[in-house]
């Protein structure tokens, strides 16, 4: 039994690292400015994909599954976006400020599920 324990707490200490790390960009993507590269969520992707099948039969691997789902929605939308950039300034910061915003409330909704220990619902 202590085994399985250990597996929940590493898989609650990796969960926990790859939230923190998606938060940090994305609240770096809803203030203007503060932009943190793809750097940190290319960490993050490559920790979810590590150690997504450690978590597999747990209640974790929703969580590993929201990560991943957020991650990639996202960023195709934010190149589909990109062309309103290229003809209008406007819109594609509007655009990309609604996903933004997206990206971060999935974010902070994962991490207050994984903190209660709850799965996610999809």
């Amino acid at each position: 039994m202590s085994n399985e324990l250990e597996r929940l707490h590493s898989l609650n200490t990796v969960g926990v690292i790859s939230y923190v790390l998606h938060l940090v960009v994305a609240v770096a993507g809803v203030v203007p400015g503060a932009q943190m590269g793809v750097t940190l969520l290319l960490v993050a992707l490559v920790i979810d994909l590590i150690k997504r099948p450690d978590a597999a039969g747990t209640w974790h691997e929703s969580h590993f599954n929201w990560r991943l789902r957020t991650l990639f929605i996202a960023g195709v939308l934010y190149v589909v976006t990109v062309p309103l950039w290229l003809l209008f300034v406007l819109p594609g910061m509007v655009a990309w400020w609604v996903i933004s915003f997206w990206f971060l409330y999935r974010i902070v909704r994962g991490m207050i599920r994984l903190n209660a220990g709850q799965s996610m619902e999809f």
